[in-house]
């Protein structure tokens, strides 16, 4: 049986959902142990060795050649916006009790994917998905509010963290989105590595670190290398070549069950109740986006 293209694209986001959603339970059990630049070093190193194996497996190195000095710019201000969006990511992991708020509240990356995505590619967006910003942005709200009225502690800890890496994160969208047809994804995925490996190490001079970590520590990187530096954005990269940001969307809406789940059998801890409405709601408010972008193709009613 032969797997058309929208076939392939749908099963290469599932899989980088269900990958990432591990990746979120073994950095945060990594970081439990020891330091980011630590981490960083050890889990792109990994990461890096895994893309460059396939990449050699695939005999994918002439890419190299035939990138543009445009291109090449591309990787470097990608580059650069990686650094800042996984610093952050990884920061709101190790800060944040439980991985699936992390999950939830990263959701508000497709809120300024949208945003992004109207000024620089171009894209108009229908009612159904500013209902579903809305939606994503009140969700957020819940889950993240404390209940107190003063500004500064009005937002759990680690908030402003996924705050700042959802937007890096839908600036390296957009960025990725308009240039995939130019630069392969495997060459995206080792300019990532080797950018955040080179900052790690930096980090690691600078703040005098131990390239020494615990055996546990290191089983956790090496699983979690495999699900994400390499399967997680590999897969990423290649379905946004095969189906629409919007089917995308969908299938990534279930990350943060999975990763709710993952932490449960992993951790042996679920959210507040709270945090889980909230929770499912940043959810709805991704898929009202998602069908709302389907429609708005096919309908062609701007906001």
């Amino acid at each position: 049986m032969k797997i058309t293209n929208t076939r392939k694209g749908y099963l290469l986001a599932l899989l980088s959902v269900v990958a990432v959603a591990n990746v979120y339970i073994f950095s945060k059990a990594a970081l439990a142990e020891v330091s980011i630049p630590q981490f960083g070093v050890y889990w792109f190193s990994l990461g890096l060795l895994w893309v460059l194996l396939y990449a050699w497996y695939k005999k994918t190195y002439k890419i190299f050649r035939e990138l543009s000095i445009k291109n090449y710019q591309v990787l470097f201000f990608l580059g650069i916006i990686e650094i800042f969006s996984t610093y952050y990511f990884y920061k709101s992991i190790h800060v944040i009790f439980n991985p699936a708020i992390v999950s939830f509240l990263g959701n508000l990356s497709t809120v300024f994917m949208i945003v992004l995505s109207f000024f620089f590619l171009k894209e108009r967006f229908g009612n159904l998905e500013f209902t579903g910003m809305i939606v994503v942005m009140f969700g957020a709200f819940v889950i993240s509010y404390k209940g107190n009225m003063g500004f500064k502690d009005m937002f759990i800890s680690g908030a402003r963290d996924v705050l700042f890496y959802s937007l890096f994160s839908a600036i390296n969208y957009v960025v990725v989105k308009k240039n995939i047809t130019k630069i392969h994804p495997i060459l995206l995925t080792i300019s990532r590595c080797v950018f955040i490996l080179i900052f790690s190490i930096m980090a690691m001079i600078y703040f005098k670190e131990s390239f020494i970590i615990t055996k546990t520590a290191f089983i956790n990187i090496f699983i979690g290398s495999l699900l994400g530096p390499f399967l997680t954005v590999i897969a990423g990269y290649l379905a946004l070549q095969y189906i629409t940001s919007s089917h995308r969307a969908i299938i990534s809406s279930t990350r943060g069950i999975f990763v709710l789940f993952g932490a449960y059998l992993y951790f042996g801890q679920f959210p507040q109740p709270i945090a889980i409405i909230g929770g499912v709601i940043t959810i709805i408010g991704v898929l009202l986006i998602a069908f709302g972008s389907m429609s708005f193709k096919k309908e062609n009613i701007v906001i």
